[in-house]
């Protein structure tokens, strides 16, 4: 259960890397402000997002595994943020009834005050918008209160969705540009062990400069030279328009 005022967030990462390329700026700038920041990864992206590792002569489902975890552990730790893994298969995808109930458990223990997923559509990967969708309906499991009654029902944790691999496939807009030049070094650091997709590596890393080019035109704040993009799902509260 997190400690009273203990400020928290949420990231549910499809497989072991999504972190990563798409919020790990995100991650490392609040550990740095003194967040616990929890990481949970539905899946290792043993299938479908480890084509390196599977070129390997001999390589098994079970090693695989093993690698993207070790490789995912590595890069949480550079980023500051602790991980878990609910290992629910990958392409496809097995996420039950029992894997609802831990993160339900999750979100009631943690109490994140904001939650970072996927973007709702995406016709080129199915594990990004099932993350989107259960992220969102553990959330609202753990607003019940005839959801195990003796434990505390959550709150109203604003839920941002991290920018996809193609934007414009996705129905998916940036209306928060968060800048993250300060932890750009650890972002790319934390990409740089993520081995089995050596490929994202510059993909992403021109994705954080656009966006950062945006973020410093659409603020004050020129020194802007890297930042990570968002959607919001709910309407922000707010006593104040500045």
């Amino acid at each position: 259960m997190a400690m009273e005022n203990e400020k928290t967030a949420l990231v549910v990462s499809a497989h072991s890397a999504d972190f990563v390329w798409r919020a790990g700026g995100a991650i490392s700038l609040y550990t740095g402000r003194g967040w616990k920041v929890k990481i949970v990864c539905l899946s290792f992206g043993e299938r479908g997002e480890s084509a390196k590792l599977w070129k390997e002569k001999g390589m098994t489902l079970d090693r695989v595994k093993s690698l993207r975890r070790e490789e995912a552990l590595a890069a949480a730790s550079v980023l500051g943020g602790e991980i878990e893994f609910l290992d629910c298969g990958d392409y496809p995808m097995n996420f039950t009834t029992a894997n609802l109930e831990r993160l339900v458990d999750i979100y009631r223990s943690l109490r994140p005050r904001f939650v970072l997923t996927h973007s709702q559509e995406d016709p080129y990967n199915f594990d990004h918008p099932l993350a989107a969708r259960v992220a969102q309906e553990a959330r609202i499991v753990a607003q019940a209160h005839g959801h195990k009654p003796d434990s505390p029902v959550l709150g109203v944790p604003p839920v941002f969705l991290f920018e996809p691999h193609q934007t414009e496939q996705c129905n998916w807009k940036p209306q928060v540009l968060l800048d993250i030049t300060s932890v750009w070094e650890k972002k790319r650091q934390a990409f740089e062990i993520m081995a089995a997709q050596e490929y994202l590596w510059e993909y992403y890393t021109r994705v954080a400069l656009n966006r950062g080019i945006q973020a410093a035109r659409n603020s004050e704040k020129k020194e802007i030279r890297y930042a990570e993009a968002y959607q919001r799902v709910f309407p922000e509260v707010t006593e104040t328009l500045q």
